[in-house]
């Protein structure tokens, strides 16, 4: 993600990474300073210092001392920029807070907590991992703001989105103040739902479960009364012998109420759409009273129920053979 802020191929480059990681190693807690901030002049500040230039130019040619003190005031409040809008980020702790999961797809949440030591007052600053999800952050009254950023995801699997940049051009816009920060955070990305229709149901032999009626099984059940397009095999010939009355032999299985979300269920399918797939089955299972299990290759979690278990299940379909 730091790559949709930095822009540039040198800063994409390892070198330019390596530079960084030695400059700023990653941390959970960040005080920016001298030795991790950077400010150059913006678009504005260039053109500010091209017209000093030529109003020094012009000074020098026409011998004029209101053009002099006109080009030496700009030149003051061109070098005062520089330390104000540099103090601006200066004395600030940047720290990683809690991490939201998100399906893949969807923004992933992470919480960063700005705050400040002393009196000073900082404003205008703006912090993210993506360009277009920039949150501002301003400390006036308050000593520290708790700011919820979001990072865009692809896929599923762990998510680092590495450096995340801090800016300011406050107070005049003429510079521009930003670091790289990376606050060594995590969050899971979980497969992306995909409806996958009804559960195949499970069955078992056990007494374990809830007795259904279901032809061709092994176990008596009853009696009931014949109805057109029963088959003759069921009919209780010895019971019609003795009243007269044309009754049916019922046959119940035991159905297993606990669900298993079942890797072999989906055939056909490559990784990922399987994985989606359960993933919409887990939580469209979660939502009752069954309890549920989950079989992936190699992996076996027994049946449970709960928020707990649900996000157990949830982080082996997120990690399940994901690439690093």
């Amino acid at each position: 993600m730091a790559e949709n802020i930095k822009g540039g191929r040198f800063f994409r480059s390892k070198q330019f990474e390596r530079w960084l990681n030695r400059r700023l190693p990653p941390a959970n807690s960040i005080e920016l300073g001298q030795g991790n901030i950077f400010i150059l002049p913006t678009r504005e500040g260039a053109y500010v210092m091209i017209l000093v230039f030529l109003m020094v130019l012009g000074g020098i040619n026409y011998q004029n001392s209101l053009i002099f003190v006109l080009a030496f005031l700009l030149a003051s409040l061109f070098m005062v920029g520089i330390l104000h809008t540099f103090r601006n980020l200066s004395g600030l702790i940047i720290e990683a807070g809690s991490a939201r999961p998100a399906f893949a797809g969807e923004d992933a949440e992470f919480q960063v907590i700005v705050s400040r030591q002393g009196a000073r007052t900082y404003e205008a600053i703006t912090i993210g991992w993506d360009r277009e999800l920039m949150r501002d952050v301003d400390l006036i009254d308050d000593e520290e703001a708790r700011v919820r950023v979001y990072v865009p995801t692809k896929r599923r699997g762990l998510l680092n989105p590495g450096r995340m940049l801090i800016e300011t051009t406050y107070p005049l816009g003429l510079f521009r103040a930003w670091s790289w920060v990376d606050l060594n955070v995590t969050t899971l990305v979980y497969p992306r739902p995909i409806a996958a229709g009804e559960i195949p149901a499970s069955e078992s032999n056990t007494d374990e479960g809830e007795a259904v009626r279901r032809e061709g099984a092994d176990d008596f059940q009853g009696l009931r009364d014949f109805h057109d397009g029963d088959t003759l095999h069921h009919v209780a010939w010895r019971s019609y012998a003795r009243t007269g009355e044309l009754v049916v032999k019922e046959y119940a299985a035991f159905v297993d109420r606990r669900v298993w979300l079942d890797w072999a269920h989906l055939p056909g399918l490559d990784r990922e759409n399987r994985l989606s797939r359960l993933c919409y089955w887990l939580l469209d299972v979660s939502k009752g009273n069954d309890e549920y299990g989950l079989r992936l290759p190699g992996i076996e979690i027994e049946p449970g129920r709960g928020n707990a278990h649900r996000d157990r299940l949830l982080r082996e379909l997120a990690l399940f053979e994901a690439s690093p």
